[in-house]
Formats: C-alpha cells, structure tokens, sequence
C-alpha cells in the first residue's frame, strides 16, 4: 500500500489540527501545547515555526522550531522528516528538548551536522500528581511574587539558571528576554517565593499551562539554606496553587542524576510516568 506523507510549515488555519495533536498527551505537550493556545500557530506571535507532519492527509505529529526544537508525538518517520527540515534550514535553536525516545532519534540525525552539543541530558524523569499529599503541610510562607518585587525574583531565578544550564541567561542580549519571562510570569500569577530578610530563600514557578495540565519548573533553593526540607514543603505549598487554580495534572522534569530533588518531588506525590531528554548547545 503506497503511504503518502508530507511536511509543512503550519499557519492559522491548521490550528484545530494542531490541537487535536496537542490533546493526545497533555503532559508530555504541556510547553507546546500552552504556547499555542495563546500565541496561535503565526510565526511571530509564536516565536517560531510549527511543523506539521502528514499521512494520508491527516496531521500526525509536530516539532515546534524555535528557541527549543521540540518534537511532538513524533514517530520515527516523522522524526526524520522534521531532522531533514532541521538540517536545511541549519541551526536556529538553544536547545533540542522533548520525550526521551524521539529526541534522541532527533539528535541522531543532527549531530553530524548540528554537533558537538555543549551538554547532553539522555534521561532526564518525567513526574505527574493530580493529588495534594495528605501528609504534608504547605510552606506558609511560599506566597505569589507581586509585579513590584521583580527586583527581588530577579537575582534567584538567575542564579537557578546558571545552575541549572551552565551559562548564564544574561549572556548575549544582556537578558532581554530572560527577563522579559521571568516577568511575564510574575505577571500572570504563576511566580513563588518564600522570601526571608529580603531575599529569595525559595522559589518555583507554573511555567507551561493549560486548562488540561501544567507544568512547574525553576525549582530552587538558596544554597546556604538547602538540607532544611524548605522544597518540599515549598514544592506542596506551590503544587496547591496549581491544582486549585490552573490545572488537574501537575507535572515536571528533573535530571535524573538530581537524586535530591527526585527524592523531594516523590515524597510530595510525584509519580515518573516517562523521560525528557535534553540537547543543550
């Protein structure tokens, strides 16, 4: 039987569509799929390009190119298309990020053209609740970062970065943009913080969400205070924003060899329910 497929650059039009792919999995899609919903599929707004992958005409998969190349329910088949778009179009991304077993197949592909990579994360575990635990206090003192304490997030969620990444999100264009994120989410209520003496002891943000899922993410605490259980009863206290207020499903990635944070995110409820992999240049 002869098997038509085809790639294309998707535009307004193909929104529903791209939708329909999005709601496959809501968790694994959770970054994907909540640009989308607000941005749209127009290349401005979206801050990149979405590609569509067809068979037989039906939109089956889709690798979202932009600051991060993500691919999205994405076969082996699809996989390669999106690789060999990836390579004519050269390296536009920071990163290549999505579910384990085709962001390896990705990077495959690309590393002899895209490579050396500065970092690799093969396995980095994918975690869900849709509980509270019931024997766990939320931290009082975790509370939402007001738009006029920016000053005061600002500085945690640098050091965060440099930690997590290796580099600094100040690199570049000065931190334009980072910043312009960070404020973003304060801005919208989804910036956390336990704050003592005036500063950031720890903090957490809601990053990607929709109305099916979302996702938290910078999770950190202050070196001088970590060893004192501030992550997880802050990690409960900010897991009982985002079940009242944003979604049923929470869920984050967290490296695999962060056997700190593992340990904290499962005695707060998380259960691993797959793996990310992460390509960092």
């Amino acid at each position: 039987m002869l098997t038509t497929t085809t790639t294309k650059v998707l535009g307004p039009a193909d929104l529903d569509a791209a939708l329909g792919v999005l709601d496959r999995d809501p968790v694994a899609n959770a970054f994907v799929a909540a640009r989308v919903r607000v941005a749209g599929l127009d290349p401005w707004r979206l801050g990149g390009e979405m590609w569509g992958w067809y068979a037989e005409g039906r939109l089956e998969s889709l690798c979202y190119a932009g600051a991060n190349l993500v691919p999205v329910c994405a076969g082996p088949e699809a996989v390669r298309a999106f690789a060999d778009r990836a390579r004519r179009t050269g390296r536009r991304c920071s990163s290549i990020v999505g579910p384990a077993e085709a962001t390896a197949q990705l990077w495959s592909l690309l590393e002899p053209h895209w490579g050396p990579a500065r970092e690799v994360r093969a396995h980095q575990p994918l975690m869900v609740t849709r509980s509270m635990p019931s024997d766990l206090a939320p931290d009082p003192l975790v509370r939402r970062i007001r738009k006029d304490e920016m000053d005061l997030i600002l500085p945690a969620c640098v050091a965060m970065f440099t930690e997590e990444v290796g580099v600094s999100p100040l690199a570049g264009d000065g931190g334009l943009l980072y910043q312009a994120r960070v404020a973003e989410l304060v801005g919208s209520g989804r910036s956390f913080a336990r704050i003592e003496d005036g500063r950031v002891v720890f903090k957490a943000e809601i990053g990607a969400a929709t109305d099916l899922a979302c996702q938290i993410q910078g999770v950190w605490v202050a070196p001088e205070y970590r060893g004192r259980g501030l992550s997880v009863a802050g990690m409960t206290a900010v897991l009982g924003y985002a079940l009242r207020e944003v979604a049923p499903v929470v869920s984050l990635y967290v490296n695999d060899y962060n056997t700190a944070a593992r340990a904290a995110y499962r005695r707060v409820g998380f259960q691993e329910v797959g793996a990310f992999m992460s390509v960092l240049f």
